[in-house]
């Protein structure tokens, strides 16, 4: 193998490397929603959402607060499909969802074209009885 073939060897395998780290590991985060009656925690909308993971427990209310600091019109509406969720998010302002999830699992939150996303982890709530 010349030293040509190993050089672009090389950039190929270091482009795919900043591939794979760019679009599924920078930018997932975790936010865990705190609070004593309503889990609450805010996300920024620019590009994609931060952060992207927020862990909430079952059976508690939880109020994401959503701050779209764009003008992409991708990112104009949230889904939180398995919730029946669909809301508009207006540029530069904070918008709240709302809703209390029963079962434990992970759900998925998108934009309204399905191409920006994020993970609503529901984790068991130890204190219920």
């Amino acid at each position: 193998m010349s030293s040509a073939q190993i050089i672009v060897t090389a950039a190929g395998l270091a482009a795919i490397g900043w591939i794979v780290w760019y679009f599924f590991v920078a930018g997932r985060v975790v936010g865990v929603a705190a609070g004593a009656s309503v889990q609450q925690i805010g996300i920024v909308v620019r590009g994609g959402y931060t952060p992207a993971v927020i862990k909430v427990r079952a059976g508690r209310p939880v109020r994401l607060d959503f701050r779209r600091d764009e003008a992409n019109s991708c990112t104009e509406e949230v889904v939180f499909a398995d919730f029946g969720i669909r809301t508009f998010l207006p540029q530069h302002q904070t918008t709240p969802v709302e809703f209390t999830p029963t079962a434990p699992g992970t759900y998925e939150f998108t934009c309204g074209m399905g191409m920006v996303r994020g993970s609503l982890i529901v984790e068991p709530d130890d204190q219920t009885p």
